[in-house]
């Protein structure tokens, strides 16, 4: 493991090394809370895998698609999906990107709790 994802937060996350509050997880993806959320419910969907960007996925990662998968997945646990949900990537600084470990940041305001 270079330098860059022995120091990434989201790879010590979905390792196990820093403890996370997990909602989702498969052999892809980890879907956990938001340390800092932007509304009531507010989780993150992150690879396994480190893609430090959206500009590194290569099409044989076929990430995107789970991930969109994953998050329709957890807006119906939580009973968002048919009121409404957001899923939003950041990509690098100038759009918003601080973890440079891709991520999808599922967003809605309400929160009626997991089924």
């Amino acid at each position: 493991m270079d330098e860059s994802r022995s120091n990434c937060v989201f790879c010590n996350i979905v390792n196990g090394k820093v403890p996370s509050d997990r909602v989702y997880e498969d052999d892809l993806v980890v879907g956990f809370w938001d340390a800092n959320p932007a509304a009531a419910i507010h989780i993150l969907i992150v690879p396994r895998k480190h893609i430090p960007t959206l500009n590194d996925v290569k099409p044989e990662d076929h990430i995107l698609c789970h991930v969109g998968q994953v998050a329709r997945k957890i807006a119906e646990d939580f009973g968002v999906a048919e009121s409404g949900y957001r899923l939003m990537i950041n990509v690098n600084r100038g759009g918003g990107q601080v973890i440079f470990h891709l991520h999808a940041h599922l967003i809605a305001k309400n929160r009626p709790g997991p089924r």
